[in-house]
């Protein structure tokens, strides 16, 4: 592929990037460059001293210096305020200066007007030396931006060509040395050459240039795969530690239970509800562990429908007033008929978890189920009378594995199930909310907003990307 090609398929950040890494280039490359010209100077007036007129040839030395002061003023300027800077600032830098580079260029243009058709053969020759080294030394200083290095180019090729012009033509009336004429044609072919060169220095420097880009990217996308593949595993260990911690108990329990069990078999009337209870803490375990495999996998599938609130939330009733009695705590519930456009069995999912951390945490009193209209549509509401949520804890409860430390009841949790809440609702598009007070209570709020399917799948993938690519 050409670098032109390259260039044409590149982003406009990579484009700024490359030009500005180009300009930076060239400025590094321009205190040396600054200093030998600077050295050159004595040395052309040395040279011509004798041959050319000394008002003329200390103008031109005058000259010169002016312009070599004012470069040296420019990376001075440059390295103070821009070097450290970002590619917009080197671009705005390099286009309010870039005339600094043809005016000098003009400066030794000028020595053709000193010595060609003047000076003696040796000393035009040391001249023209000195003019070809300089045009040369430019390429490899200003090839990084291939305008500078034309305008620079050009400018000194046109003004030596004037300057031979005008003292053929006019001074000599055509009737100067031949060896004029080979001159003058060398020079315009060597010019030439001189571009081309540059061209394809140019080139090298941007393709260069386009090529440290794409690797700086390819490299900061790969660190940040290492990186998420390296909490993928912190959190699956994390998952794992704390599956392991929270199966412990209930199974051992279980295990107790059997022995129990086997060595005095008159107690199964008494045992046989505790062996149940400890068989549900270990399924409501592994489904919150697959619920939340799902997620992370992006498995879940969505079925968007209308659904019949009532009915489920009747359904859900039978399921945890058994579980809200057997503690001693009222379960009332509170409908208002009607139907909302969601995944029934996420949705379930999603006020089943509700009412279990509420059971949970909940000592005396009880549960209130509700469905309500609002302005926006109809909402769930799920009331407790529990232990409340301190404020400094009531954003981190969404997190996985996250525990309120010093909660009554935190033991027979996983810390998984508001966690699982928060994603769910964020794929459906149910906007959730929550007040609490500590010692009083907790409601959470959850409301119905019509669900899009296509949306809805969209959140899936971008929370399954996120997950992926989170640092």
């Amino acid at each position: 592929m050409k670098p032109q090609a390259a260039l044409a398929a590149a982003s406009p950040a990579q484009a700024q990037w490359v030009e500005g890494e180009l300009v930076r280039n060239l400025m590094r490359t321009q205190r040396d460059t600054q200093s030998i010209g600077l050295l050159l100077i004595p040395l052309v007036v040395a040279v011509l001293w004798g041959d050319a007129s000394s008002r003329w040839l200390l103008a031109w030395a005058a000259f010169a210096l002016a312009m070599a002061g004012c470069r040296f003023w420019l990376l001075r300027r440059y390295e103070r305020q821009v070097k450290g800077r970002g590619s917009a600032e080197h671009l705005a830098f390099f286009r309010r200066h870039r005339l600094v580079w043809p005016l000098s260029a003009l400066v030794w243009g000028l020595t053709t007007a000193l010595h060609f058709g003047r000076a003696t053969l040796p000393d035009q020759f040391i001249c023209w030396l000195l003019l070809a080294g300089t045009a040369m030394f430019s390429i490899n200083a200003l090839s990084s931006r291939l305008a500078t290095m034309h305008a620079y180019l050009n400018t000194l090729g046109l003004t030596a060509v004037a300057v031979m012009a005008w003292r053929m033509g006019v001074d000599l009336r055509l009737q100067g040395p031949t060896y004029h004429w080979w001159l003058l044609a060398m020079l315009l072919i060597f010019w030439q050459v001189l571009r081309h060169a540059g061209g394809r220095l140019h080139e090298t420097h941007r393709s260069n240039f386009s090529l440290q880009y794409r690797n700086n990217q390819l490299i900061e996308s790969l660190t940040r795969q290492t990186q998420a593949a390296l909490d993928a595993v912190e959190i699956k260990n994390r998952f794992l530690a704390s599956a392991a911690h929270d199966i412990r108990q209930p199974v051992h329990a279980l295990g107790l239970y059997a022995d129990w069990l086997g060595s005095e078999p008159e107690l199964v009337h008494e045992l046989a509800p505790k062996i149940v209870e400890s068989t549900k803490a270990v399924n409501q375990l592994f489904d919150s562990l697959f619920d939340l495999s799902r997620l992370d996998a992006g498995k879940i599938r969505l079925n968007v429908e209308p659904v019949n609130l009532a009915k489920l939330l009747h359904d859900l009733e039978l399921q945890y007033r058994p579980v809200c009695e057997a503690k001693g705590l009222q379960f009332r519930l509170h409908v208002t008929p009607g139907t909302v456009v969601s995944d029934p069995i996420l949705l379930r999912r999603i006020v089943g978890n509700l009412i279990s951390n509420a059971v949970r945490y909940t000592r005396a009193g009880g549960v209130l189920l509700a469905s309500r209209a609002t302005r926006q549509g109809l909402s769930v509401e799920i009331w407790d009378t529990g232990v409340g949520i301190a404020p400094e804890h009531q954003r981190e409860i969404f997190r996985e594995f996250f525990k309120v430390p010093t909660h009554g009841g935190t033991e027979e949790g996983f810390g998984l199930g508001l966690y699982i809440v928060a994603r769910l609702t964020n794929i459906l598009g149910h906007p959730l909310t929550m007040g609490s007070r500590l010692g009083r209570g907790t409601v959470f709020r959850l409301l119905l907003q019509p669900t899009d399917a296509r949306a809805a799948a969209e959140r899936a993938v971008a929370a399954v990307a996120q997950m992926a690519s989170r640092p």
